[in-house]
């Protein structure tokens, strides 16, 4: 590389900035900070009224938890267990289906709430008070792909900007040397990135992955933000050359979408330098206690990796990450199949309930005693639940996909504590009383966080859109 001095005159622009890339350029466009100094050229919607919440932690149960065997408790599955429906099922279904399945454990009542939890839980019922229920989450698609996408985005088959990533365009990160939404251990089925992706909002706004998206996904021991480092080339050298590229392009700007997306390039690259002294330490769990460890479950091959993402989240939190997401998928080395058992449903559940259970847990009770829970909201759930019938097949029952009704939980800033909000009918099959949609669910995350969703829009193409699109209402009712 020719000296920085020279670059300006021996380099052409775009081949400074590709040969420059090579040292922090991994994060790319993804891993950009959403800062909000006047100068940097978004301009965002103000809060109209408090916030509650400060940040959200998504525990995100990749494939399909089924509600009515872990938390939505109805007796007429005991009753009419192996009879049929008694009335139509959905025209479109995922796969052929049998007669109704009563729970392979029994629910009990947990807390002075009263919320009902299978016996599969042993830890969660300590923070059951802390738990809004919302039992009557609805309206995902039927399948995989589409329902990852309807969750995460709003919208089930188009290209859209991830609720992440509309968060850290509202309101950017609390600190300068993090991104303002960090997703850990991603999987990269069902949509993949565009999960996590900025889509057409700025790229700067979209969800830097810790640990590489895959199939199965990477063990929280082994995720890091890739490109933290360049033996070749010093700190002092990296800041001159970020420096020239940053007068080089101030000299040279130009209007339209080619300025645009140099300017999102080097900004990646500006985040990219700050994060190699941040990243590390804030994902360096050597530092926790002993004591915070075994809370967690890191002390326990079954339930240490979730710990390690939960603590990670926790850390990355305290730091003014805005938006993180914890995956739980599809893992070889944990023995793990996401949540999609349609066979071997007492198998895969109660493997993965004891996975989570005791970090899940430990999450809530730490950011209880740091003072955080006060204003961070914890979202737990997948992209539906699962059919209060058997699917047809050989081999030990499991459960279909069910978009039509089904259980997620908010704990911490602004919602009430030990509130079961809506109901699905008898048999745990619609969603009938309170019917919380996605773009619902998406339009109260952002009230509690202090945003209008009507009012967070960008334009693009002509038109403003928005996380909620031309839906969503407040789930008023939950809020304190």
């Amino acid at each position: 590389m020719s000296p920085p001095h020279a670059a300006a005159d021996l380099l052409p622009r775009r081949a400074a900035l590709g040969h420059m890339a090579l040292g922090f350029g991994g994060l790319a466009l993804n891993t950009l900070l959403a800062e909000q100094s006047p100068g940097n050229g978004i301009s965002r919607p103000q809060a109209l009224f408090p916030a509650r919440a400060r940040r959200v932690i998504f525990l995100f149960m990749h494939g399909g938890p089924s509600h009515v065997d872990l938390f939505d408790h109805k007796p007429k599955l005991e009753e009419f267990n192996g009879k049929p429906l008694p009335f139509p099922e959905r025209k479109v279904q995922f796969a052929k289906r049998g007669n109704l399945m009563k729970p392979p454990w029994p629910l009990r009542q947990v807390g002075q709430c009263g919320h009902w939890m299978s016996d599969l839980w042993q830890h969660l019922p300590k923070v059951a008070d802390e738990l809004c229920m919302l039992h009557s989450v609805c309206e995902t698609n039927v399948s995989h792909g589409g329902a990852c996408m309807k969750m995460h985005t709003g919208d089930e088959a188009l290209l859209r900007p991830s609720m992440g990533a509309w968060v850290n365009y509202g309101l950017g990160s609390e600190n300068n040397n993090l991104p303002g939404f960090v997703t850990i251990c991603p999987t990269s089925l069902h949509g993949g990135s565009d999960n996590f992706g900025p889509a057409f909002l700025p790229a700067e706004f979209g969800g830097v992955p810790l640990g590489t998206p895959g199939y199965p996904n990477t063990p929280a021991a082994e995720a890091r933000f890739h490109y933290m480092t360049n033996e070749r080339v010093s700190p002092r050298i990296q800041a001159l050359q970020l420096g020239l590229l940053r007068r080089m392009h101030e000299r040279e700007s130009s209007t339209g979408q080619a300025g645009s997306r140099l300017e999102d390039r080097l900004r990646s690259f500006e985040l990219a330098f700050r994060m190699q002294m941040a990243a590390p330490e804030a994902t360096d769990l050597s530092t926790e206690s002993e004591a915070t460890r075994k809370l967690y479950g890191m002390d326990d091959p079954g339930t240490e990796n979730f710990a390690r993402e939960c603590i990670m989240a926790r850390r990355l939190a305290e730091r003014g990450v805005r938006f993180i997401q914890v995956s739980h998928a599809h893992s070889l080395k944990f023995n793990n199949e996401q949540w999609d058992q349609h066979s071997h449903l007492e198998k895969g559940h109660s493997i993965n309930v004891g996975q989570i259970d005791k970090p899940i847990t430990g999450l809530i009770l730490d950011l209880k005693a740091r003072g955080l829970l006060e204003d961070t909201l914890v979202l737990w759930g997948g992209e539906f639940g699962r059919t209060p019938t058997t699917q047809q097949g050989k081999g030990p029952v499991g459960r279909d996909h069910h978009p039509d009704g089904f259980t997620m939980w908010m704990a911490g800033a602004g919602v009430k504590g030990g509130l079961r909000y809506g109901k699905t009918d008898e048999f745990g099959y619609h969603a009938v009383e309170n019917r919380c949609t996605i773009h619902d669910l998406h339009a109260t995350i952002l009230h509690l966080l202090g945003i209008d969703h009507t009012r967070l829009t960008y334009q693009h193409n002509g038109r403003d859109f928005r996380l909620t699109d031309v839906y969503g209402e407040v789930a008023k009712d939950i809020l304190t």
